[in-house]
């Protein structure tokens, strides 16, 4: 007899046949548990360092009865134990713990030594080449994968005794190998600095857990250098002191007294003096205070403002009368209708060193582009056309009919040394260089850029700066036309072939403050820009479904492959991480021959469609890329994604690397545009509306766009003007003598 579910026992020993819920981030999983002689799984739950399909595990807890799923076993310790059955072998190395291993290499192992498996792989390894299948290339990689793992587990016992999950355990291994346990017992807050995805908090927690003191001088250090951090994913390139000293304090959770503001007063007095920040009097709104940089960022900024300045003290000559008469004939020849603006923009683009173009839809900036780059190309020049994003930069080679590059490619990231190897040094060949969609250059990027533009060389910046700034710190093209330091052509005639689309016309709207009238959805749509009124956000997640199940279709879309689906933020009910589980169900449920598995909370299937979430140079997939799934490899823990032309590999270890992307956040669509958008909007999401999130939202629409949701989160969103508000100073630096 099994384990009934009615029992008092507060044990139970069994194999985890299948796991339902995990959550890396703080271990709690849901799973469903064999038991010897019970013919029904069991379902067990609670908080587990590691948990995995096949491991053995010897349970202490206690019976309770869920309303909803039944019976289920509270655990509250656990053991791993080695499986003692064969089947429990087989599923323990085939579950993917061991690289080189999968469910058919496992099965064909356990055949051929049976009870002694384990046994074998940890003392004669070499063994492995009697199994049919397994040559001796084969078998190094599974002794080095189970070395590894050992090693790995090691670290992991100490992580995990402190609070760190398996996921950031392995990356810490990643990152320090056998070092690991000394650098986090030394200073665990350098985990913070070196490992991506673990911030201060974890590495506050470990600290705590290691018995530093609350009061050290790592933890307050760290804790001002996090919080400057944290202002950078705000968009600030810096904090003033007094915001800092408040933030940092509210994070240390140090009382509210002056004792605690004077400590870190002091210590960014002398972090100042070590150079750990930099500090300098502000101006303007923040005259008489001082303002607070991490190193890299004031140095950035100031190096931006001091190379545009030296590109523009270089003025260019041109014959302007031969420029309007080669306007003329362009605009005979390819029957485009250029207006004055236009061709005003078209005269200042080879006549000055820098030039940016702007404007919102509609108004040419892509005509406008796309003469310049024609006049370029019949003056004899050398382009580069270049875009911060694949997507951006696959439209604009369309538009232009030349060949375009993501600006990093342009750039030529090196692995080796992390950074780029067009410097000044080493400049961008090219005597005249596009950037499309310059609204998305952060700080970091845009110094880059600049620093690799050559002495002699243009450089157009074409965007719009209604749209949101940069993911990344810093506001360069709003900063750069602020300063009235650089050419700007802003474009605002709305052409005639666009007025007729409503996306262009709402558009223009809401810029200017003003709450469009949207038609609502029918069966038979007349424009392209619909209102789908959902009052409740339950409803409202109803509402998408049934408008990729059937109005999409009906219009000739294909909702799986021209659908972006774009939401405000990724918490609650019609935020990206529960729209992406829904549309999944929807648009990629699972089959029976269907490859998939579960991280960190997260199914992955073949047919999916995911996001990169951080730049990773190395693959060359960059932060906001999208692809689709096209293989799921067990034996080799890696799963395989097709971006554009391009297939990637990513090692299971990387997978937090990456997002469903059935829905996706409005930031992470700029530089981007699709068939049909699906905007979601809801008083849920007040922290997040504003004018250029809708604006930029509804303006990645290319053909349809259908918004969903309260007119009071449009009005809202109309109504405030957010985002634009960041700490920068790169406006002022380029004024200044």
């Amino acid at each position: 007899m099994g384990v009934a579910p009615n029992s008092s026992s507060d044990q139970l020993q069994g194999v985890v046949e299948r796991l339902t819920y995990h959550a890396e981030e703080s271990g709690y999983a849901i799973a469903r548990l064999k038991v010897p002689r019970s013919r029904e799984l069991i379902t067990i739950t609670g908080t587990f360092s590691q948990i995995q399909a096949g491991q053995t595990l010897k349970l202490e807890g206690f019976w309770r009865d869920h309303p909803k799923y039944g019976p289920q076993f509270q655990v509250t310790q656990y053991q791993e134990t080695k499986p003692a059955t064969l089947t429990g072998i087989e599923k323990y190395l085939g579950s993917g713990l061991i690289k080189g291993v999968g469910p058919v290499t496992a099965k064909r192992i356990v055949a051929h030594f049976g009870l002694e498996t384990l046994e074998v792989i940890e003392q004669q390894i070499e063994r492995l080449v009697e199994v049919p299948g397994i040559a001796k290339k084969r078998v190094k990689l599974i002794q080095s994968a189970w070395e590894q793992q050992k090693t790995i587990k090691e670290v992991m016992l100490f992580l995990q005794g402190h609070g760190v999950s398996t996921t950031y355990a392995v990356k810490i291994f990643k990152q320090y190998g056998e070092k690991a346990i000394a650098v986090v017992s030394e200073n665990p807050y350098q985990l913070a600095i070196d490992v991506y995805g673990i911030g201060f908090v974890t590495a506050d927690a470990i600290a705590r857990n290691l018995g530093i003191s609350p009061g050290s001088e790592y933890r307050y250090q760290s804790g001002l250098l996090h919080t400057l951090s944290t202002a950078a994913e705000d968009g600030h390139c810096f904090l003033p002191q007094t915001e800092l000293i408040e933030r940092a304090a509210k994070l240390l959770t140090l009382p509210d007294h002056q004792p605690a503001t004077e400590t870190l007063l002091a210590l960014t007095t002398q972090m100042s003096i070590a150079q750990d920040i930099i500090m300098q009097g502000g101006s303007g709104d923040l005259q008489g205070e001082f303002i607070c940089y991490r190193p890299s960022f004031f140095h950035t900024e100031q190096g931006v403002a001091n190379r545009l300045k030296e590109l523009l003290s270089q003025p260019l000559s041109v014959d302007r009368p031969r420029v309007r008469a080669w306007i003329e004939r362009f605009i005979a020849q390819t029957g485009m209708a250029l207006s004055e603006q236009q061709q005003q923009a078209v005269e200042m683009a080879v006549s000055q060193r820098v030039l940016i173009l702007t404007g919102g839809p509609g108004t040419g900036k892509t005509s406008t582009t796309r003469a310049i780059v024609a006049l370029w190309k019949a003056m004899g020049k050398t382009m580069v056309l270049a875009s911060p994003t694949g997507r951006a930069a696959q439209r604009l080679s369309e538009v232009t009919r030349q060949p375009a590059k993501t600006l990093h490619r342009v750039l030529e990231f090196d692995p080796k040394s992390m950074g780029f190897l067009r410097d000044r040094h080493n400049p961008i060949p090219a005597e005249a260089i596009v950037v499309d969609e310059a609204s998305m250059l952060d700080l970091f990027l845009a110094h880059s850029l600049v620093k690799a533009i050559g002495n002699d060389a243009q450089l157009l910046l074409v965007g719009d700066c209604d749209q949101l700034p940069s993911v990344g710190p810093g506001n360069v093209l709003r900063d750069l036309i602020a300063s009235k330091q650089v050419p700007v052509v802003q474009l605002s005639q709305v052409f005639r072939q666009a007025a007729a689309s409503q996306i262009v016309s709402h558009a223009h709207q809401i810029n200017q403050g003003r709450l469009p009238r949207i038609d609502p959805v029918s069966d038979q749509p007349t424009t392209d820009c619909l209102w789908l009124a959902a009052p409740e956000p339950e409803q409202g997640v109803q509402a998408i479904q049934d408008l990729l199940q059937h109005l999409i279709p009906k219009l000739g879309f294909d909702p799986i492959r021209q659908v972006q689906v774009l939401a405000p933020m990724t918490r609650g009910l019609v935020g990206t991480r529960h729209l992406n589980q829904t549309l999944q169900q929807l648009l990629n449920p699972p089959g029976d021959n269907q490859p998939e598995l579960t991280y960190g909370g997260m199914t992955l299937r073949v047919g999916d469609r995911v996001i990169q979430q951080v730049n990773d140079y190395d693959r060359e997939v960059f932060n906001g890329d999208l692809g689709t799934i096209t293989n799921l490899d067990r034996e080799e823990q890696e799963i395989q994604i097709q971006f554009g032309d391009r297939f990637v590999n990513y090692d299971y270890a990387d997978l937090n690397e990456i997002a469903l992307a059935w829905a996706i956040s409005v930031h992470k669509s700029q530089g981007s545009e699709y068939p049909v958008v699906i905007l979601p909007l809801y008083m849920q999401h007040y922290l997040l509306l504003s004018r250029n999130l809708l604006y930029t939202g509804l303006t990645r629409a290319k053909k349809l766009a259908i918004l969903v949701g309260t007119k009071q989160a449009i009005a809202m969103a109309v109504n405030q003007v957010k985002d634009q508000n960041r700490y920068t100073y790169l406006a002022r630096r380029l004024t200044a003598v």
